[in-house]
């Protein structure tokens, strides 16, 4: 009967061992917020623009440390230049996440994504182009848990990096960099 006792007691302390590291460790992130982009189409840094936008990721943790990450983002810019040209960026990236956990309420993490992104540009209302092509993001971030359920992720920062065909050979690699702020619920 003691065994048995014993037996039950432990069970009772492990499960509640395993609710506590659930709850610390969620399964699920999704993120939300604002992003910048700095886009740089041509071999210079004089054709460089801005884009505003924002992007959606969700990281499923297959363990404490690596996750698998699905980020999507919309990026807009409503005069390239000054070119009465409008230009859209969308995103649609996936890949692995390592995330830093020892900290008590910051959580840094480091990715590589990659995936494709579509170009789209119109000029006087009329489109003018539209091109699909690779994407890929290298960066990382912080986290600030606020409690079990949200953290703010006050910074992203990523090497965004496309490929789309600019009219020459040497100029389809497109370098930017992507900055972004938001909010992170646990589940």
């Amino acid at each position: 009967m003691k065994l048995k006792l014993l037996v039950c007691v432990l069970a009772v302390f492990s499960l509640g061992g395993a609710a506590t590291y659930a709850q610390d460790n969620p399964k699920i992130d999704v993120f939300a917020g604002y992003s910048y982009v700095r886009a740089n189409p041509g071999p210079t840094s004089d054709n460089a623009f801005s884009l505003n936008g924002g992007s959606v990721s969700v990281d499923y943790h297959v363990n404490g440390w690596l996750g698998a990450v699905a980020d999507f983002g919309g990026y807009h810019n409503g005069d390239v230049r000054g070119t009465g040209t409008t230009g859209t960026l969308t995103t649609y990236l996936f890949g692995p996440r390592v995330t830093l956990r020892s900290f008590h309420r910051l959580t840094p993490f480091g990715q590589t994504l990659f995936g494709f992104g579509r170009g789209t540009s119109d000029v006087s209302g009329t489109l003018a182009g539209n091109q699909n092509g690779f994407a890929m993001a290298v960066g990382g971030g912080v986290d600030y848990k606020i409690n079990n359920r949200f953290s703010v992720r006050p910074l992203q920062v990523d090497y965004l990096l496309t490929r789309f065909n600019e009219g020459t050979t040497s100029n389809q690699t497109q370098n930017g960099l992507r900055a972004s702020a938001g909010v992170v619920v646990h589940f």
